[in-house]
């Protein structure tokens, strides 16, 4: 199973112009000798990747200093290398409680607002930045990540403009708007900028790897392999591009290239979920379920809010008959955020198939609103409608899904069955013969067509189809 990634930003909190070295050696820290020696141990520890001991030295240094705006604000950024925002953004707040009007903290506080998706806070604070200093481009630069993340594209495309006005060379800003414009389906436009971002930044952090998804998007697969074997010469230890790219070797179906990729994940980060499930889905798409149902396991022991384990599992226990099993393991993987349509209609098929219909239901009207131009979504919500007899609700579903698919045989043949039973002979034979056209050796079809017009010759037809076991005949004509 080949899933088309989905990037992340990258926000910098510099433009790429601030030496993260000055920040902590130019602090001023008075008769404070204690604090001064915790922030450069603290400074050597963030530069060697030792996070948690440098975020200790910080606060060893605050305890000594608690006044002092600078060290805050390293501890902020320390956060930020951790990830935790929400943190960070407490730590930015007291820093500015010293200096209110330190243009790179409001910065990097108005970015990690965006990061937690506090727009309204983070505009507010782009545009008091904008009102101290309207030259500072950091301020434009990162609002384009804000607008986009907002939906707001036509904006930060406007913030863009204002950035290049004042320094039109810098490689965040192509890269932030590439992000914009990757957003919103602008794939080939996203890829220029992107080129221009590694013109001027050669080192930029993933760029080869953002460049890449897009030519992917694209279909344009010779030059997405091209980007990703340049991001994993510069960078051969990143567990995302690795992963990501064993994906797309999957899709081009290079299958044990794809599979030497995510066992390499797992030399480099022993337990990796994702991987360990993606070693499952070749097992499971070459017939190997034993193998597959033990990987899926095992990715699920490492993580338990990783999407599709349990799917795949359920899948396993309806081959073997354990619908209890299945139905459990389908009832769990239901409370995640899955934002697959295919997984979903497939998961709603399954739980039609074992009799639990409400459910199966849900999974449907989620996958409708992950992609309202499903077909195969509406087609199953008419298929669930019929098991509940509500043959008015069906047709409507029925009737859409063709509206989507003109050529969706089932459709037809449901939404005729559903036209016999509702006593609309006309209609049902109409849509008996548009099948017949696309499918003429359907056997379904003839049981159909040999049931109308057994119903058409009968003097009672009321009476026959108050008869009519709905449930009973449809299920000969389930998929």
């Amino acid at each position: 199973m080949a899933i088309t990634p989905v990037g992340t930003w990258l926000l910098s909190v510099t433009c790429g112009r601030c030496d993260t070295s000055m920040l902590y050696e130019d602090m001023n820290f008075g008769s404070y000798d204690g604090a001064e020696q915790s922030a450069h141990r603290a400074f050597e520890l963030y530069e060697d990747g030792n996070m948690s001991q440098a975020l200790a030295e910080l606060e060893a240094a605050l305890e000594l200093n608690p006044a002092n705006s600078s060290l805050h604000f390293n501890k902020a950024l320390t956060l930020d290398a951790m990830s935790r925002f929400g943190e960070a953004i407490s730590e930015y707040e007291l820093a500015l409680q010293y200096n209110p009007n330190d243009l790179e903290v409001l910065n990097s506080l108005a970015i990690d607002y965006t990061r937690a998706g506090q727009y309204d806070r983070a505009i507010e604070t782009f545009e008091y930045i904008q009102e101290l200093d309207p030259k500072f481009e950091p301020c434009y630069c990162n609002r384009i990540i804000t607008y986009t993340e907002m939906g707001q594209y036509d904006i930060a495309e406007q913030m863009f403009y204002l950035a290049q006005q004042i320094e039109p060379d810098c490689a965040l800003c192509y890269y932030n708007i590439g992000n914009s414009l990757f957003a919103r389906g602008e794939h080939k436009k996203a890829i220029r900028c992107w080129l221009r971002t590694a013109e001027l930044e050669p080192t930029h952090p993933q760029i080869n790897y953002r460049i890449a998804q897009a030519y992917w998007s694209l279909g344009e697969k010779e030059h997405a392999r091209e980007h990703f074997l340049r991001e994993m010469r510069a960078n051969p230890g990143d567990v995302d591009v690795i992963l990501d790219f064993g994906l797309f070797l999957l899709e081009m179906g290079d299958i044990e290239s794809g599979k030497e990729k995510f066992n390499r994940v797992l030399e480099l980060k022993p337990g990796h979920a994702p991987a360990i499930f993606y070693l499952g889905e070749i097992a499971f798409n070459n017939g190997g379920y034993e193998q597959a149902a033990t990987l899926f396991g095992q990715a699920l022991e490492k993580d338990r809010k990783l999407p599709g384990p349990r799917y795949r599992l359920a899948q396993c226990a309806m081959m073997n008959g354990q619908t209890e099993q299945a139905e459990s393991y389908l009832t769990a993987e239901l409370e995640l955020d899955i934002e697959h349509a295919g997984t979903l209609i497939s998961m709603a098929s399954m739980f039609l198939a074992i009799g639990d219909v409400d459910r199966g239901i849900n999974c449907l009207l989620r996958a409708v609103t992950i992609d309202g131009h499903n077909a195969e979504a509406f087609y199953r919500l008419g298929l669930a409608s019929i098991t509940k007899e509500r043959f008015q609700d069906a047709a409507d579903f029925l009737s859409h899904a063709l509206d989507i698919d003109g050529q969706h045989v089932g459709a037809m043949k449901a939404l005729a069955y559903v036209f016999l039973t509702m006593g609309r002979l006309d209609a049902a034979v109409q849509k008996v013969s548009q099948a017949k056209a696309l499918a003429p050796k359907d056997r379904q079809l003839r049981i159909l067509r040999w049931s109308i017009r057994v119903v058409m010759v009968m003097d009672r037809a009321g009476y026959f189809l108050s008869r009519l076991s709905p449930w009973n005949m449809f299920k000969r004509l389930l998929p």
